[in-house]
């Protein structure tokens, strides 16, 4: 948008109404903050329908998984790690 505004849109491939909105720090406060933003705890949780093949996507694009695949009562899941080191969990849902 310009050198000081900056937007991420990120939304499931074919979704038309889910995204989130990534803005770009702006004031020393803010960049402090970077990648703390959920003090060291898992920043958002996002679900699957197939943890395996996205596994497999987020090692081939070298993504640091914090956490590998795991079978737990709720589903499948693993955690991994963004750029700036804000942790998700990725979870596919049991049946």
């Amino acid at each position: 948008m310009s050198e000081t505004k900056r937007w991420v849109r990120i939304s499931p491939s074919g979704s038309t109404g889910t995204s989130l909105l990534l803005t770009k720090a702006t004031t020393e406060a803010q960049r402090n903050l970077v990648g703390r933003q959920s003090a060291e705890r898992v920043f958002l949780f996002l679900y699957t329908d197939n943890i395996m093949e996205d596994y497999k996507n987020l090692k081939k694009h070298v993504v640091e998984i914090i956490e590998e695949p795991e079978v737990k009562p709720h589903g499948k899941v693993l955690i991994f790690a963004d750029l700036y080191g804000n942790h998700f969990d990725l979870i596919e849902p049991a049946l």
